[in-house]
This record gives C-alpha cells, sequence and structure tokens, in this order.
C-alpha cells in the first residue's frame, strides 16, 4: 500500500481543521503530520485551483491514498469534485470518504456513489434555482422592490452631483452624506455616462 495523505478544509479563518484531523485519526488512520494538508478556502472554488491542493497533487503518487472526511471538503459543487476524484483515479490515486463509511470512491462501488450522489445534488441546486425563481416572481408581483436598497436618497444624489460639478472630492462628499467613497464614484461614473449618451 502506498502512502495516506489527508485533505482538510475550512472556508473561513474562524474556523479550524483540527475536528476532521481527529475524525480521521478515529477512523484508524495514522497520518504522519507532514501528510495532512491543511487549508483555508470556500468549497465554491474549484479544488485544481486551491494551493493547498495543488501542492498535495503534485506530491501524490501512484498507489498512494488521500483521505477526506466529506464530500464538500473537495468542493460543494458535485461536478467538480466528481472531476477531482476521476483525475485522482486516472493517476491510480484512491480517494476514501469517511462520510460515506470510508468508501474507496475511486472502485466501482465508488464510482456508483458518486453518479448517485452527482445526480442528486444536481436535482438539489434545479430544485433551488426554481423555488428561487418563484419566489422572485412572487415579490415583484406583489410589488416589493428586489435587489440591494439604495445607498442614497433622490435629494443626497441630488446633492452629491452638485458638490461634484463644483470639484470638491469624493472624500468629502461621501463624509458630508456619510456614505462610502465608491458610492459616490459609481454615482459620478454614473452621471459622465448619463452626460455622454
Amino acid at each position: 500500500m502506498g502512502r495516506v495523505f489527508a485533505y482538510c478544509r475550512v472556508s473561513t479563518a474562524e474556523q479550524t481543521t483540527d475536528n476532521q484531523v481527529h475524525e480521521i485519526q478515529a477512523a484508524g488512520f495514522n497520518i504522519e503530520p507532514r501528510r495532512v494538508i491543511s487549508e483555508c478556502v470556500s468549497g465554491s472554488v474549484a479544488a485544481n485551483q486551491r494551493k493547498g491542493f495543488a501542492k498535495l497533487r503534485d506530491r501524490l503518487e501512484a498507489g498512494d491514498v488521500l483521505i477526506v472526511t466529506k464530500l464538500d471538503r473537495l468542493g460543494r459543487n458535485a461536478m467538480d469534485v466528481r472531476a477531482t476524484v476521476e483525475e485522482l483515479a486516472q493517476a491510480d490515486i484512491r480517494v476514501h470518504c469517511l462520510a460515506l463509511g470510508g468508501a474507496d470512491l475511486t472502485s466501482a462501488a465508488g464510482k456508483m456513489t458518486m453518479s448517485v450522489l452527482s445526480a442528486v445534488a444536481e436535482f438539489e441546486r434545479d430544485l433551488l434555482l426554481e423555488r428561487t425563481a418563484a419566489g422572485l416572481a412572487r415579490a415583484r408581483h406583489a410589488g416589493k422592490v428586489l435587489g440591494r436598497p439604495r445607498a442614497l436618497s433622490d435629494r443626497q444624489e441630488a446633492l452629491a452631483r452638485v458638490r461634484l460639478a463644483e470639484g470638491q472630492s469624493v472624500a468629502a462628499i461621501a463624509r458630508e452624506l456619510n456614505t462610502s467613497r465608491q458610492t459616490v464614484m459609481r454615482l459620478r461614473v454614473r452621471s459622465d455616462e448619463q452626460a455622454i449618451g
């Protein structure tokens, strides 16, 4: 049997991968600390675009085993997880997921499990999109204004335009209106576009 590695990931700096490491050890894997790769990055970032995972991938060789506690450690997107597992399988690297009973995702049973999970994830995503679209349509029909609330009222925007025309600085206008410089800069860009168009 080849070497055993663990990939542990959290999404925010406030979180820690310690629980994942303990879970892997409790499952009976005694992995050398130098073979535990931990990183803090969103699961929405594709595995091959993560620095820690890329370094891990460079270290993995044919016959090695990669342990993850859950599939979502590899990624939130089912297609990305599947592509990552298939790429590792082609390099003769086995991937075991503890949440799936330690199943080898590169085996025939693991591939079937991945296919079912991918189908379920895609189905859930489609349902979510349908529910979101229906909710937005209901809100529009009820006359609700959607999107981010305006940072400035009509009166404040008019005042900001006057101040910009007078040549006042963006920072001074933002302070006067108790808003961000970005808000004033966006207003200036919109005003310039309206003047041109």
